[in-house]
């Protein structure tokens, strides 16, 4: 997608060799107008396998997943917690995700009434690297027998093997960009083409 590669290119970082900083106008700072753009980018994807709600987890996924869900015609966003609360009853499925950003093993979780069975499930994230955090959103889906129809990445990075893992297991993936590496703190995206 044209608007966050530019974006990707003009405002992002490169810190060492695998990390890719955009916090200024996509997970911390949000700019409003690629986050829609965004949004309608997997609508016009996915809007084909009919999703019947959007998953991400806490937190920056969320707007991504409102934007697409928005984008999709209103349907529900759901997101996984990171850590349980009070209000939370027992009757819900988990999964163990690593975070790459973090450093720390969390366990995500969900009220089983909000991920009914059979229901058709897009899953939203802002990046994929290793995959950890969409294995265990697809977790999450199996446990309930919903149904994914697809994944979309805001940035994959495509030197760290989670992308490609997803396409070799049959999953519907869309990154609207690729970051091939960093060099120099430049990052270094992925033709469009391939």
């Amino acid at each position: 997608m044209e608007a966050l590669r530019r974006m990707i290119l003009e405002k992002g970082k490169g810190i060492g060799n695998d990390i890719v900083k955009v916090d200024m106008f996509l997970n911390h700072r949000i700019d409003t107008a690629l986050l829609f753009e965004m949004g309608q980018a997997w609508a016009d994807e996915f809007r084909e396998e009919k999703p019947e709600l959007v998953l991400t987890v806490e937190a920056s996924g969320i707007a991504m997943a409102v934007a697409a869900a928005h984008a999709l015609g209103d349907i529900p966003v759901v997101f996984a917690k990171k850590s349980a609360t009070v209000v939370q009853n027992d009757d819900m499925v988990q999964a163990p995700v690593y975070s790459f950003t973090h450093k720390i093993q969390n366990m995500i979780r969900i009220e089983k009434q909000y991920l009914p069975e059979g229901t058709r499930v897009l899953i939203i994230d802002d990046f994929l690297a290793d995959g950890q955090a969409v294995r265990g959103l697809m977790n999450l889906c199996w446990q309930q027998q919903a149904v994914i129809v697809g994944v979309g990445i805001a940035i994959e990075k495509g030197f760290q093997p989670g992308g490609k893992a997803l396409r070799e297991s049959g999953v519907h993936l869309k990154s609207l960009a690729v970051v091939d590496g960093i060099q120099d703190g430049n990052i270094v995206l992925r033709p469009e083409d391939d």
